[in-house]
C-alpha cells in the first residue's frame, strides 16, 4: 500500500447547534482514487473544506501529505489543488485570464503561468473557449474550468467535489481517464459525490459517509470479490418467460430464490466466485445467457448494505 497523501482523524465540525461533521477518519493514498460517497447532507462539503484549509476543525487532526493546513496553511494550499461544487469564477475574466491569474496566485511566475493556462484549457476540452468570459460557460464548461484551475500549480493531491456535475457523457469519460492518469502519476486523489454511478468506474477505495460519521473505508477490489451481491442473468427471448424456473433448475435453487422482473432473472451471489461457478451452471444447463452481470455497482451495494439508501 502507497503512503497516504491525505489523513484525517476524529474530525468534527459544528455551525451553531448544528453538526454538519461528527466524527470522520479516513486516508487516502497517493496513486489512488479515493471516493467520498454518502447522501446529501452527510457532511461531504463540509469535510472537504476542512481538508482544503478553507474551514478549521473544532476538533480531530488532519495531514495533507505530512502537512496539517491548520497551522500551516499556505504550505498545505501548495501542496493542494481544490475544485469546489460551484466554480465561483470571475464571470468578467477570460477562461485563459482565470487561469493565469489563478498561476499568479501559487506564485508561478506569468510566462510560466500562461504556458500553463494552454496545457491545462486543452487537457479539459476548453481550448475553443480559451478566450470567452466565464460568465457565458456552461454548468459543464464551469466545471471543467474549475478542474484546469485546480491543476494550475501541478498539485500532488486533488480534492474534488462533486467534478462531474453538469458535464455530458463524453467529458465524463474524459475526467475517468484523466483522473485515472493523474493516479498513475502518483497524485493522491479524493472525490466527492452523492451520484455512485460517477465514482464506480474511477475509485480504488471508498470512504462512507452517513449523517456526518464516516462507517466504513474499504478497498472496491475487496468488495467486488467478497460482497453479496445480486446479479442479473437475462435469457434469450425464447427462454425468458420461464426463466425463474430454468435459472432455479441450473442452480439447484428453489424458484423462490429467483426474482423476475420484465423477462431478466435476478439471483444474490456471495461471492464473485460464487456468480463465476453459477454462470458455468447455467451454459452447462444450455440455457442461452444473452447477459450474466451484477445488478448493483458495487458503491451501490456497500451502501445499501449500511442499511442508507442514497438519493
Amino acid at each position: 500500500m502507497t503512503s497516504p497523501g491525505i489523513v484525517a482523524t476524529g474530525v468534527r465540525r459544528s455551525f451553531g447547534t448544528v453538526a454538519a461533521v461528527k466524527n470522520v477518519s479516513l486516508e487516502a493514498h497517493a496513486g489512488r482514487v479515493t471516493g467520498l460517497v454518502g447522501p446529501n447532507g452527510s457532511g461531504k462539503t463540509t469535510l472537504l473544506l476542512m481538508l482544503s484549509s478553507l474551514l478549521a476543525p473544532d476538533a480531530g487532526e488532519i495531514r495533507i501529505d505530512g502537512v496539517d493546513p491548520v497551522a500551516e496553511p499556505q504550505k498545505a494550499r501548495a501542496l493542494l489543488g481544490w475544485m469546489p461544487d460551484a466554480l465561483g469564477a470571475w464571470g468578467s475574466l477570460t477562461a485563459r485570464e482565470t487561469l493565469v491569474v489563478t498561476g499568479k496566485l501559487y506564485d508561478l511566475a506569468r510566462p510560466e503561468a500562461e504556458a500553463r493556462a494552454v496545457t491545462m484549457l486543452d487537457q479539459v476540452g476548453l481550448t475553443d473557449l480559451a478566450d470567452s468570459p466565464a460568465r457565458v460557460f456552461s454548468r459543464g464548461q464551469k466545471q471543467r474550468l474549475g478542474l484546469a484551475r485546480a491543476l494550475m500549480h501541478d498539485p500532488r493531491v486533488l480534492l474534488l467535489d462533486e467534478p462531474a456535475s453538469g458535464l455530458d457523457p463524453q467529458a465524463r469519460i474524459d475526467l475517468r481517464v484523466l483522473l485515472r492518469r493523474f493516479a498513475d502519476e502518483g497524485r493522491t486523489i479524493l472525490v466527492s459525490s452523492h451520484i455512485l454511478s460517477e465514482l464506480e468506474e474511477v475509485v480504488d477505495d471508498a470512504v462512507f459517509l452517513v449523517a456526518g460519521e464516516s462507517v466504513r473505508q474499504e478497498s472496491l477490489a475487496a468488495v467486488a470479490a467478497t460482497r453479496s451481491r445480486v446479479w442479473r442473468v437475462r435469457l434469450m427471448a425464447d427462454d425468458q418467460a420461464d426463466a425463474a424456473a430454468s435459472v432455479a433448475l441450473a442452480l439447484g435453487r428453489d424458484t423462490g430464490g429467483v426474482r423476475v422482473d420484465r423477462g431478466d432473472a435476478f439471483v444474490s451471489f456471495a461471492t464473485e466466485a460464487e456468480a463465476v461457478e453459477a454462470l458455468r451452471a447455467l451454459v452447462a444447463a444450455g440455457l442461452a445467457v444473452a447477459e450474466f452481470a451484477p445488478a448493483t455497482g458495487r458503491l451501490e451495494q456497500s451502501f445499501l448494505d449500511l442499511g442508507e439508501v442514497a438519493p
